[in-house]
Formats: structure tokens, C-alpha cells, sequence
């Protein structure tokens, strides 16, 4: 996959089919519209997926609100999808005030020649956002582009959106979460030294830090699926700051794996959150921690059935 990113000196040769939008948390609705230009793919177009940068209420609310989706992981996301082209469109005092006919007109079909646009039906672009499905419609026959739109869809009478998606994470649902994507909310880094207790007390864990940029769910003990390499492991995962035994500035993702004994430091690894099992606990000593972890694994066995 070709990334196209800090510039707007960029044009793609040949026909392709693109979809718009910020994309964060890539859920079943933004899946529509992916499956229509890979479909498209398959008709000689190149499958193009034109986001931004940076999320665009930094920009344009000043808002520091965590991503769903870090832009590390929309990229991979994209790439396994058979994306061919993602273009990280940069935002800033200079390309916020583009028009939507220039957007369309400059950037759709001359730079990337579009021969087919699809979008959200509550797609918004260009200057104060002005641009719409509307003109998306409007302008095709002029710029020579089919137009592929999709309604909100919905799913237990709510619309999935990115917005719904924040809500359930930030609340520690994350079974909803994946109906709403079809991922298990996951991290994605390099597995760090940690201060090694979880060895004293038979339960060593592997430690991640988190982007942060990432939206985290509340602190606590999760249920999890991990990634090393083509191999999957159930595990136990807490989130969190560790307050029995550490005083961190910054919460870590640290996960004991089931049946796993190999050092893995300084490798990449995907942690899925899977299921909510109980808070984060500060305890009195560490034999009452260790009796609490003991209790954690064989309930962990019961729910993964191992």
C-alpha cells in the first residue's frame, strides 16, 4: 500500500475508486464503503482511501480527545484490507479553507482521477465543511464519477457511529464494541521491561505502552486474545497504573498469556481486549494481589474453556 501524506503535490495515474472520511475506529458502516472500491479494485480501479492527518476536531475544536483508531493502526488496517493507496490528507490554515467544488473539482478527479466517490450520506467537506452528498451528486456527471452513498446503519435501534463506539469503550463494554466493528478493540506495540513482580508471584505478564493518542478503557482486568507473530494466546489483561505495587504517571497494558514461556522483548505484539472482568485494585500486600491473580487465571480458564 502507497501512502501519500504531508503534501498536496500528488497525483495518481489511472482510474480509481475512493472513499472519503476520518475513519476512527474503521466500524461496519465505514466497511460499506470499503467493500464498494475494493469491489471496485476488481474492476481495474485502484482502491483509494483519503482521510487526514491528524483527527480534525484538534484542528478545528482544539479538542484532545484519544483516537480510536491511532493513524499506525488505520494504516495496517488498510493494507490487510488490499487498500492500495491512503492518503493522509494534512490539515491546516491553508487546506481548511479549500471550497467543496475545488475539493471536488482540483482534488477529487484532477489529482486523484475519480471515476467512483463513496461516502456516508452525511459526508461533509471542503470549507466550514459546506460540501456535501448533495454536491458529491451534483458534480458527477460534470467530473465524470459515479456516486455510491450509504445511510447510517443500525444496530439494536442505535446508529453505529465512531461517537457510539467511544461511548461503550469508555464505559468497558467492549463485547458491543466489536458487534459494532467486527475487531476486538486492540494495542498494538513493543513489549518493554517492566519491574518483574508478576515472576515472584507465578503470573509474569508482558508490558506494553499504549499510544497516547489511543482512547483507553476504564483501568481494570480484561479479558484479552494476543497477537505474536501468526500465533494467538488467550491472556489476562489489566489496565491500568499497577497502584499495589507502582506509582505510575501513565497507564500500561500488561497481560499474563496462558501457557506461554518465551522472551518477547522488543517485539511487536496486538493485544484484543475482549471482555470487562472486574476493577483495578489497589491491595494491601502482595500475597492478597497474588491470591486475587490466582483467582483471575482459573476463572480465565473457565471463559476461554482451557
Amino acid at each position: 500500500m502507497k501512502i501519500i501524506k504531508g503534501t498536496l503535490d500528488f497525483e495518481i495515474e489511472g482510474k480509481t475508486a475512493i472513499t472519503i472520511g476520518k475513519f476512527d475506529g474503521i466500524h461496519k458502516g465505514h466497511q460499506l464503503l470499503l467493500d464498494d472500491i475494493l469491489a471496485c479494485k476488481k474492476k481495474g480501479m485502484k482502491a483509494v482511501v483519503f482521510t487526514f492527518d491528524i483527527p480534525l476536531s484538534s484542528f478545528f475544536q482544539h479538542s484532545k480527545s484519544k483516537e480510536l483508531t491511532t493513524i499506525e493502526e488505520k494504516r495496517k488496517i488498510f493494507e490487510e484490507m488490499g487498500i492500495d493507496i491512503l492518503i493522509e490528507f494534512p490539515i491546516n490554515e491553508k487546506t481548511a479553507t479549500i471550497s467543496p467544488e475545488s475539493f471536488i473539482r482540483d482534488i477529487l478527479c484532477e489529482k486523484l482521477h475519480a471515476t467512483r466517490v463513496a461516502a456516508g450520506i452525511d459526508v461533509s467537506f471542503g470549507y466550514k465543511g459546506a460540501g456535501d452528498s448533495l454536491l458529491l451528486e451534483a458534480l458527477a456527471k460534470e467530473c465524470d464519477y459515479s456516486v455510491y452513498l450509504t445511510d447510517k446503519l443500525c444496530i439494536q435501534g442505535r446508529e453505529i457511529s465512531s461517537s457510539l463506539i467511544r461511548e461503550e469503550v469508555e464505559r468497558g463494554n467492549m463485547e458491543p464494541v466489536f458487534d459494532l466493528t467486527g475487531r476486538y478493540y486492540s494495542f498494538t506495540g513493543e513489549v518493554i521491561h517492566g519491574k518483574k513482580l508478576g515472576r515472584t508471584i507465578q503470573m509474569p505478564t508482558i508490558n506494553l505502552l499504549p499510544s497516547p493518542n489511543k482512547l483507553l478503557p476504564p483501568c481494570g482486568v480484561y479479558y484479552s486474545r494476543i497477537l505474536i507473530g501468526e500465533q494467538l494466546y488467550f491472556g489476562i489483561t489489566n489496565i491500568g497504573f499497577n497502584p499495589t505495587v507502582s506509582q505510575l504517571s501513565a497507564p500500561t497494558v500488561e497481560t499474563f498469556i496462558y501457557d506461554f514461556d518465551c522472551d518477547i522483548y522488543g517485539m511487536e505484539v496486538t493485544v484484543q481486549v475482549m471482555a470487562f472482568k472486574r476493577p483495578e485494585i489497589r491491595f494491601q500486600n502482595l500475597m492478597d494481589l497474588k491470591k486475587q491473580m490466582e483467582q483471575d487465571k482459573l476463572e480465565g480458564r473457565e471463559f476461554f474453556g482451557i
